[in-house]
């Protein structure tokens, strides 16, 4: 907006000043476009998930006492001890993406405090990695029992929806790998670095979750 002033001077004389006034744009706090596509991604892996929950429960309403002896050759202790494996590894996740928010890649020491973003996700990768080595090595003990995916329907229940899960965490391991190596491969670790390492960390954290509701279906309330 531009506005004009006319003043009279000392000697009658008449001058003309001009005044701008500059019009401020009101400042927009928009949300991260890809934070935002990954929940959307993720809200359909809600939807996925949750079919492979409504087959599991549908077949176990069919044949309970079939369910009562095949989970019994299940051991818990075992499936506990892994599953607490992963539900460390979210929290490693998480401490990686602290370190990301303050833009720290790589470590300033030896002391955990001091760790990276690379650290962490390298323990979380880790973590991750045993877990699905021990649902491999659950599987084959499984197999040996004669539970496997042709045996009957809890066998085809069982392992559709621990495989798929199985196949989410392994997604997961090579998506950790992808912003460790982008860590290294860019010559200054910005906010779009941090950014993918944030929404990989909600892909992980859901896929933690839904491990938890996976172990209490099928290990707890047998």
């Amino acid at each position: 907006m531009r506005k004009s002033c006319t003043n009279i001077g000392h000697n009658g004389g008449v001058t003309s000043t001009s005044i701008t006034h500059t019009a401020v744009a009101p400042v927009v706090n928009r949300p991260n476009s890809v934070a935002v596509g990954t929940i959307v991604w993720l809200g359909s892996e809600v939807m996925f998930f949750a079919g492979l929950f409504a087959i599991y429960f549908t077949l176990r309403s069919t044949a309970p006492e079939l369910w009562q002896f095949e989970t019994d050759k299940h051991n818990f202790t075992y499936a506990l001890i892994n599953t607490l494996i992963l539900v460390s590894s979210s929290v490693t996740c998480q401490f990686g993406v602290f370190a990301a928010e303050r833009l720290q890649p790589r470590a300033t020491g030896w002391k955990p405090s001091q760790w990276g973003m690379v650290e962490w996700f390298f323990l979380t990768y880790a973590l991750g990695a045993i877990f699905v080595a021990g649902q491999v090595l659950e599987y084959a003990t499984l197999v040996s029992e004669g539970i496997s995916l042709s045996s009957n329907a809890y066998g085809s229940a069982f392992y559709i929806t621990t495989g798929f899960h199985g196949i989410h965490v392994t997604g997961g391991l090579i998506a950790f790998l992808l912003v460790i190596g982008r860590a290294f491969a860019v010559k200054h670790f910005g906010h779009k670095e941090a950014t993918s390492a944030i929404v990989v960390s909600y892909y992980w954290h859901f896929v933690d979750v839904v491990w938890i509701g996976l172990f209490l279906v099928i290990y707890v309330l047998k």
